[in-house]
């Protein structure tokens, strides 16, 4: 498949930015690979993916997608709901989505088990990751949506980026949050020096996120309980608004405090940041739709009754 074009832009951007920003089914690592495999031309020319674009430069990228040769696995999956089209599943944290180059993170994913159990998976190459409709951190429970054809794909894909999808989390955060609602609206982007974070100060590639938070109640006088709604689905959103109101999810390792991480883990033994998407709605089969996913087990020692 071919793409020729022109850009439109205001000032000049890295080219493999712009890109994965327009083909949002793709990586950014995913397009620097196709650069680097000379698939991307600008201005009749092969170019390196740190190039700078600017406004009225002829694009010609031609994507070729490789077959995944994927294992089928029977591994436990906590599947919340299943038809003919689609599957929303609680998956545990530490379980990766999908499998990536690395030879040891080609097993145990959540795409080997569903190739186990659902044997009516249609073939969708047009993306990146088939079946897998949307991204979290590897480290969070989370409800996650997985399209069995393309049509499905294309439809949940469509509503998520008109943000007709509302979707709920829980998190327990450091400090004690003092007002009731807030609603946090900031535009997210790379980091200028650092590759892993995201942040909401002088961001690269800058894209508008909106938080909106309720407090539940506090834990141990220490931790706030949180129901957090997001309206837009950019990485790392919710850990990144959270600490940019010195409020960080306990045990984020990237935006957290290592001092109150050590604390509760001698206390509640948890290892991973205490997220947990809990519930989507949205309209299926032109009726509104929802799905409740159970707390993990790790959550409930810190919780207990308070949900």
């Amino acid at each position: 498949m071919k793409y020729i074009f022109c850009t439109y832009i205001n000032e000049q951007n890295r080219v493999d930015m712009y890109l994965s920003a327009l083909f949002w089914d793709f990586s950014r690592s995913y397009i620097q690979k196709m650069i680097d495999n000379w698939q991307l031309k600008i201005n009749d020319k092969i170019v390196t993916k740190n190039i700078k674009i600017k406004n009225k430069d002829k694009i010609e990228l031609e994507i070729i997608l490789e077959k995944l040769e994927i294992e089928a696995e029977n591994m436990n999956l906590n599947i919340i709901y299943e038809d003919s089209n689609i599957i929303i599943v609680n998956k545990d944290a530490w379980v990766n989505s999908h499998p990536v180059p690395w030879v040891w993170w080609k097993t145990g994913t959540l795409v080997n088990a569903l190739l186990f159990h659902t044997k009516d998976l249609a073939s969708i190459w047009w993306v990146e990751r088939p079946w897998i409709v949307h991204r979290l951190d590897k480290d969070t429970s989370w409800l996650i949506m997985i399209a069995k054809n393309d049509s499905m794909m294309h439809y949940l894909q469509n509503i998520i980026q008109k943000r007709e999808v509302d979707k709920y989390y829980i998190a327990i955060v450091s400090g004690l949050v003092k007002e009731k609602n807030m609603r946090i609206e900031s535009f997210i982007g790379r980091h200028p020096t650092d590759k892993i974070k995201m942040t909401t100060k002088n961001p690269i590639n800058p894209k508008l996120a909106i938080t909106n938070i309720e407090l539940i109640d506090y834990i141990d006088n220490k931790y706030s309980l949180l129901l957090v709604k997001i309206e837009t689905w950019r990485t790392h959103q919710i850990r990144v608004h959270l600490s940019s109101i010195w409020f960080p999810i306990i045990w984020d390792k990237v935006y957290g405090n290592i001092k109150i991480n050590k604390e509760v883990f001698s206390k509640y033994w948890l290892q991973r940041q205490a997220l947990h998407s809990y519930k989507l709605k949205l309209e299926l089969y032109n009726k509104k739709m929802e799905f409740l996913a159970p707390l993990k087990d790790d959550m409930k020692k810190i919780i207990w009754d308070k949900i």
